[in-house]
């Protein structure tokens, strides 16, 4: 079984990698940010405990979470960020020990054996090192890029600021922290060819996960 953890920066290109696997290779892709969202629909137990937190002011008028306002508090705050990991990340990783489980049953099901390669499955979890979930992957991809890449991409996908860019950047572990902590280091600073490239590179190397 290869279950590939795909981290990196915000505004590395994560999701530029996870689509490219999908969509050339049929890999599943389980998202963290996607589960993150889910964990907070309107009715949700953690929705309730935010608002009773935070107030009803942190909800929108069709009652969904105000993730605009939610973020300049938690970014601002970093005891009220950790509060917030706290009810969003075991959700988190209950949703990925649920995937990882029915992902070995069907493989099993299916008999896949070695000589016809590993059943391979892919983690985006951008805060990977800090909720502490290395232990769901059999290897590790870092999305790497420039400061100033990072901060020119979430001006422009975001529309933040370059000072709420940098907060932001620095709410999480350090770039270079997790690159040396990583089985694969995927360098996006160049074209998108190139990244592209360095992942076929690192799917071919299957090394023989446990």
């Amino acid at each position: 079984m290869r279950l590939i953890g795909l981290t990196g920066g915000i505004g590395t290109g994560k999701t530029t990698v996870s689509n490219y696997l999908n969509k050339t290779y049929h890999l599943p892709i389980w998202d963290a940010d996607i589960y993150a969202r889910q964990a907070v629909q309107p009715g949700s137990l953690i929705l309730e405990n935010i608002v009773e937190h935070y107030g009803a002011d942190i909800l929108l008028p069709n009652g969904n979470l105000n993730r605009q306002k939610l973020g300049e508090i938690v970014f601002n705050n970093q005891e009220e960020l950790f509060w917030l990991e706290k009810q969003i990340h075991p959700y988190v990783r209950d949703r990925f020990e649920q995937n990882i489980q029915q992902f070995i049953v069907k493989n099993n099901q299916l008999g896949y054996h070695t000589s016809e390669g590993y059943p391979t499955a892919v983690l985006v979890v951008p805060l990977l090192f800090e909720a502490k979930m290395t232990d769901l992957v059999t290897e590790i991809w870092v999305t790497n890029t420039s400061l100033q890449q990072q901060i020119e991409r979430l001006i422009q996908r975001d529309r933040l600021t370059q000072e709420q860019a940098y907060t932001r950047i620095n709410h999480q572990m350090p770039l270079e922290d997790k690159c040396q902590q990583a089985d694969i280091v995927l360098d996006n600073s160049s074209t998108l060819e190139i990244l592209l490239k360095q992942v076929d590179s690192a799917i071919a190397n299957s090394s023989s996960p446990e």
